[in-house]
Order: structure tokens, then sequence, then C-alpha cells
């Protein structure tokens, strides 16, 4: 099957909180090696640790993703919980507009107006063709009007005020960055909803 090396398996630490995402393949070295288990997960009401020899004899129902073997069918988990790690590593987000527009709480840097997202862009307050960078203190949630007026011009020259000056959002605990973008239902439970 080609779900083999995509991250469609979540990852918890020992004390069930979700820190990452990996692959089937991952997850079944992991599991065949005793660094985690798999949750056997049937509704919300049943969550099993199951170990990898009693994974491999689960019945592979409908609605699962598999692997075939010489062996037969394997189901592939979901989520899988490490047996010793019980930290949440931190991270920054990743520096996106998206992030910007989240870091920024989509509202225009310039006049506090909330944005839609077709209403807002980046914005460069020191712009690039006056050898600002494109990072985290130097790009701002702007309403696109605002920004047009802006063009290459700093902030003071338009007649502008920023209202907070931007910088790189704090580093926050992995589970706060994990989405599900599989939809797949059995990572409800485990991860920060938004």
């Amino acid at each position: 099957m080609s779900c083999l090396h995509k991250h469609i398996v979540l990852v918890l630490n020992r004390n069930w909180q979700a820190i990452n995402t990996t692959s089937p393949a991952m997850a079944f070295a992991q599991m065949a090696t005793d660094v985690a288990t798999a949750l056997d997960i049937q509704g919300t009401d049943s969550m099993v640790p199951t170990p990898w020899e009693d994974w491999q004899d689960l019945p592979v129902r409908n609605t699962d993703a598999f692997i075939g073997t010489v062996h037969g069918s394997v189901r592939v988990p979901t989520v899988i919980v490490l047996a010793n790690f019980n930290r949440v590593p931190l991270k920054r987000p990743k520096f996106s507009a998206r992030a910007i527009r989240e870091r920024d709480g989509g509202r225009c840097q310039y006049t506090g107006r909330p944005l839609a997202p077709e209403e807002g862009n980046i914005d460069h307050v020191v712009p690039r063709s006056r050898g600002g960078a494109t990072s985290w203190d130097n790009c701002v949630l702007a309403a696109k009007d605002v920004n047009s007026r802006k063009a290459d011009r700093l902030p003071k020259e338009a007649g502008l005020r920023l209202l907070a000056e931007p910088r790189a959002p704090r580093e926050v605990p992995m589970t706060f960055l994990l989405r599900n973008f599989h939809g797949i239902s059995d990572w409800d439970p485990f991860l920060v909803r938004r």
C-alpha cells in the first residue's frame, strides 16, 4: 500500500500527549523494538494499548489502512504511545503568511482592524527594495489598501505607526502545532482544538 511512508500516525509521549506524527514504516519499527505501543482505538470509549506481538494478530477492519506481508495483512496504527519519552518538545511556528496572520491575531498592524483572509497581506516594514528581510522581525499583517498606500516607504514616511514591533513568536509545545490534515478521527481526542 502507498501509505507506508506518509505521516499518518500520531505519536504520543508516555503521558498520552501528542508530540509528533510519523509514518507507518517508522511506527512499525518502533513497535517491533518496544519503543512504542499502538492504540487499538474503537471510538472514544475504547483505547487499548496493544504491543506489537498482539497488534499483528488484530483483524483489519474495512475502514483501516493496512500493509500486506507474507503472513497476511497488518493494520496500520493511527496512534502510537512512546514507552519512555515524557517531554513535550517546544518548537517555534514555521515562518509563513499563515503564521504571520496568526501571530498578529488577524488584525492590520497599522489600523488594528480585523481582516478577513482576502482583505490582508504581508507587509515588509522595511521594504525589500531598501534591504528589508523577509523575517519575523520585519513582516506584519496589513490591510491591502494600507499596504498599497505605504508602497516602498517606511511606515513613518507613509504616515503610519505600527501597533507593536514585529517579533518571532515564542516557542510553543508541539502539541499546539500539530494539525489533522488527513482527517483521522482517532487523533481528535489528543489534538488541541483551535
